[in-house]
């Protein structure tokens, strides 16, 4: 006879537990953690505010029921109430943009936040064809696609000034949550990051300069007991050079949209490539080149040089003596794979993911020992993703590493011609 009431009851129980887990997953941050208690909660609110609509109905249908018990039902019934509209309250109120989709990616419901960054009005975008209604965005392609990958650093649709990250998480039967986030004050702060370092590095190049111009023209042999003292700050000054154009070169890659648009002739460009690393080897390594690749690429001479040489002087530095270095240029299934295989030290797989992060070290003692700067492949992976190539890493401790760098079909030009290759 009171199975409604203990159903209320289950359901006031969950709710409230649903909006606590809401609460600590926003303030923990994650997108993921965010999104469940989301979804929970929209749920319940879009699906379960008709009970209180429909408590008196059942009331009224349900036999021998007291006047007491029937104040306690009705008493139950307004706290859930209640609390419908207390989440409701609470999911309308999230700082992060929340859609709730169906398996047709029709807008269910959505709350404040989205009518500001993503632009829906209500009640006219409710029922409506999201990627329609968003058509003229970025986000558009991205939910043709897919969205199997988060969205990262677009333009808000409902405030182009402003950037957010998306995410579109699946749940239930065929439906869909998608996330949007805020995240212009952090654009701001790389912003004001990347100037301040290439303000920093262009200041510090003209003292750097003269300081080493000024070491070059003591001559050691005229103060023998300084000498070993001369040499070490001529070694450090002309390292500390090397780290602020770096960082210029860095600082241009960050802020360069597109490239040069021109013929890379890889023949004499992996002939360069190798006679550099046999010069910074001394002949301590065995150098081979493998070109069989017949193709050139299509893209920017200087920065691409810069990118695959980097490779090559890594490999040098961090190749015992005697060993081998092998470079490649190939076909493959892609397109065409530029690669550099070294019998060196090796990296621990836990470092692999993060060698491209800038001045990141596998081991400190040994960069600084190598004259490494610590930002050579920041440069390799920004002048990729220009090229809309990337770099894959594959490493094995004690037995070395294969740096290898994948170029896209629509980059490969036929040698001496300017058709595609």
């Amino acid at each position: 006879m009171f199975e409604p009431t203990r159903r209320l009851t289950l359901i006031a129980v969950l709710a409230a537990a649903l909006a606590l887990g809401g609460v600590v997953g926003w303030l923990a941050g994650g997108h993921v953690a965010t999104g469940v208690a989301v979804v929970a909660l929209a749920e319940i609110v879009l699906l379960l505010s008709p009970i209180r609509h429909e408590t008196q109905p059942i009331m009224t249908s349900l036999p021998g029921i007291s006047p007491l018990q029937h104040d306690r039902f009705m008493t139950r019934s307004r706290r859930i109430a209640s609390s419908l509209r207390d989440l409701r309250s609470a999911a309308g109120s999230l700082p992060d943009a929340v859609v709730l989709l169906d398996g047709q990616q029709h807008v269910r419901w959505f709350n404040h936040a989205a009518e500001d960054l993503l632009g829906l009005r209500r009640p006219h975008d409710r029922g409506a064809d999201l990627h329609e209604r968003l058509s003229t965005t970025e986000l558009a392609g991205w939910l043709e696609s897919g969205a199997h990958e988060p969205l990262n650093d677009v333009a808000a649709p409902g405030h182009p000034t402003r950037h957010i990250n998306v995410t579109l998480l699946p749940f239930g039967n065929s439906q869909r949550l998608l996330l949007a986030r805020d995240i212009s004050h952090l654009t701001r702060l790389e912003q004001i990051r990347r100037d301040f370092v290439a303000n920093v590095s262009h200041e510090l190049r003209t003292p750097l300069t003269v300081i080493h111009g000024y070491l070059e023209l003591i001559d050691p042999e005229d103060v023998p007991e300084l000498a070993p003292v001369l040499g070490e700050m001529r070694a450090q000054s002309k390292r500390m050079g090397q780290i602020v154009e770096d960082l210029l070169t860095l600082s241009r890659l960050e802020t360069q949209e597109h490239i040069a648009e021109e013929r890379v002739p890889m023949t004499p460009l992996m002939a360069t490539i190798r006679k550099e690393a046999e010069a910074l080897s001394q002949g301590r390594h065995r150098i081979t080149l493998e070109s069989t690749a017949e193709a050139d690429l299509l893209g920017s001479a200087k920065d691409l040089h810069s990118a695959l040489s980097n490779l090559v002087s890594n490999a040098v530095r961090y190749t015992p003596t005697g060993g081998s270095i092998t470079i490649r240029w190939r076909r493959t299934p892609e397109g065409a794979t530029y690669s550099v295989t070294d019998t060196g030290f090796g990296i621990p797989a836990s470092h692999l993911a993060r060698l491209t992060e800038r001045f990141y070290r596998v081991s400190s003692s040994r960069s600084r020992d190598s004259g490494g700067t610590g930002l050579g492949l920041s440069i390799v992976k920004h002048v990729l993703n220009l090229h809309q190539a990337r770099l894959d890493i594959q490493s094995e401790p004690g037995q070395g590493s294969t740096f290898s760098c994948t170029f896209g079909k629509e980059r490969l030009l036929k040698p001496g011609g300017n058709e595609e290759s």
